[in-house]
């Protein structure tokens, strides 16, 4: 029988930072009666919207990381993803990725974004994973990996007073400590590739692609 779940593109966010305890990630758990992945401790991120595609961007990543997010997909769809991923960023957490500056007339679901008086911003965005979620699943995701250190966020990063009910129990976990929490097998397979990366400072040689589109999916590798 065909997999009737349509596959939609989406977009994912991990916030890093330096902590006490070596390098921690922003996480939360998702509710008990959530249709996709209950109780995860997840990143934050979800589906693109119609209209993220015509959000006007104040700061874009480096030209490799959106040559990379155009590959095996449509090249009009990069500025889409790059603005969904700081739309869930902002709903989810309530943090602000962005640069100062006025928005006179955002779309509805950024005018919260816009009365900080920021204009959303990718810089500093890293494209490090792409992984589509198997057959089978009640929803099902083309979803892109953005690695974000913590310093383009405005504000105080620890305020969370701003976010949607969506996650719970947000908060920044070592990356000595992650694997400890209840996690998804796709999130454990990205801090697997994005540890050394945080670790060692460096930016990806390739894109991990991960298609489930057979019974047996390897990685494939965008570069």
């Amino acid at each position: 029988m065909a997999d009737a779940a349509a596959i939609r593109d989406a977009a994912t966010v991990i916030l890093w930072r330096a902590g006490r305890d070596g390098p921690e990630v922003l996480m939360g758990q998702r509710g008990a009666s959530a249709v996709f992945m209950p109780n995860k401790f997840v990143f934050p991120g979800g589906a693109i919207d119609a209209g993220d595609g015509a959000v006007p961007l104040a700061g874009a990543p480096d030209p490799v990381c959106q040559r990379r997010l155009g590959l095996a997909a449509s090249p009009a769809l990069v500025p889409a993803l790059l603005a969904g991923a700081i739309r869930e960023v902002w709903e989810e957490t309530g943090l602000v990725l962005g640069k100062p500056g006025q928005w006179p007339d955002p779309p509805s679901d950024w005018r919260g974004f816009a009365a900080t008086g920021h204009r959303p911003s990718a810089a500093g965005f890293q494209f490090v994973f792409r992984a589509i979620t198997p057959p089978g699943r009640t929803r099902r995701f083309d979803a892109r990996f953005f690695l974000v250190p913590a310093t383009e966020v405005r504000g105080d990063a620890d305020d969370f007073s701003g976010a949607c009910d969506e996650l719970q129990l947000l908060q920044w976990i070592p990356l000595s400590r992650v694997r400890s929490f209840d996690l998804p097998f796709i999130t454990e397979v990205v801090l697997a590739e994005i540890g050394p990366l945080i670790l060692q400072g460096r930016r990806p040689e390739t894109v991990p692609f991960v298609k489930n589109d057979d019974i047996v999916s390897g990685i494939t590798r965008l570069s």
